[in-house]
């Protein structure tokens, strides 16, 4: 039981941080590397601010910020520089680890003792205060995000990464859509990464490595489970593949797994649940055409049949 409301509470966080990703991934097809770079900013931001007993809303408000502005940056390179979208984010996250040790002063910020925005849950256990506040970010990010994406402004930014041609074409302003897409990505992640360091108790400069393939693999495990979805149901199954993915791994450490092998098995991990639609269509290619095959040997088994009784009826 431990293990699930464990799993539930981190994946919670990390679902936060897979919906922004999700926005740049599938709505502009582009795996942007800022994320790992945001993480840590909203990280830095919130542990800085809160060590100085900043108010602890407030502080994880200002790290969502910056991630914000880390997006801007990072919108502004691709459409304006026309730098490649995999350069444009790898730019951003080395920029970004510079900005975030001077924002932190230093490689990590403790913040034992320090009220955070689980502080008001304190009744509760450790465990079931992050549940509690994680479900009302991701169901008050939900909605919104639903909400925003039916308005005509939303529409147009889907719309842009559908087609970008024929939105232009349509009077949508491609660059700008992109823009938002990449503000509000980035704006999600560092979100997270602001509430991962409440909830771990520390803000590290290196806690975004490995960041954007655990945001990868609870999109394909939500994708995976079910296919052909509205955005708000999509959006669902995100966290839902999030709190599985950090099941998963908690179960390995709990097989005794070594902790320092984790980023090995999440690059395998991620690496087979992308093969996994490739798999599934050559299964159903290769079951497809033995059932043509089989069909094709009766049609045949049966000409040749009519064609013997023929023969025979003829003699």
């Amino acid at each position: 039981m431990d293990i699930l409301l464990s799993s539930i509470s981190q994946g919670l966080i990390w679902s936060i941080m897979a919906i922004g990703v999700y926005l740049t991934f599938r709505i502009l097809d582009i795996a942007d590397m800022t994320a790992e770079g945001a993480f840590p900013l909203g990280a830095a931001f919130a542990a800085s601010l809160i060590a100085n007993h900043a108010n602890p809303w407030l502080a994880t408000l200002v790290g969502m910020l910056g991630g914000m502005a880390a997006g801007l940056v990072s919108g502004l390179l691709y459409t304006r520089l026309r730098i490649p979208a995999l350069l444009t984010g790898i730019l951003t996250l080395t920029g970004l680890y510079s900005i975030n040790l001077r924002i932190m002063g230093k490689a990590n910020i403790a913040l034992l003792n320090q009220t955070t925005v689980f502080s008001a849950f304190a009744r509760f256990s450790n465990t079931t205060q992050v549940i509690i506040v994680g479900a009302l970010l991701v169901a008050v990010i939900m909605i919104l995000l639903v909400l925003f994406f039916n308005t005509e402004m939303g529409l147009a930014a889907r719309a842009v990464g559908d087609n970008p041609d024929m939105s232009a074409a349509n009077g949508v302003h491609v660059a700008n859509m992109q823009i938002v897409i990449y503000m509000l990505s980035n704006g999600l992640i560092a979100l997270a990464g602001a509430l991962m360091a409440q909830s771990n108790g520390y803000a590290d400069i290196s806690m975004g490595v490995g960041t954007i393939v655990i945001a990868l693999a609870a999109i394909i495990i939500g994708e995976v489970l079910v296919r052909n979805l509205t955005f708000g149901k999509r959006l669902l199954t995100i966290i839902i593949g999030a709190i599985i993915y950090r099941l998963i791994i908690a179960l390995v450490l709990w097989l005794g797994v070594d902790p320092n092998d984790l980023r090995l098995f999440y690059a395998g991990l991620l690496t087979v649940l992308l093969a996994l639609p490739w798999v599934r269509n050559r299964v159903k290619t290769s079951t497809r055409r033995r059932l043509n095959r089989q069909h094709i040997a009766t049609l045949n088994a049966q000409d040749n049949g009519e064609e013997k009784e023929h023969a025979d009826n003829d003699k």
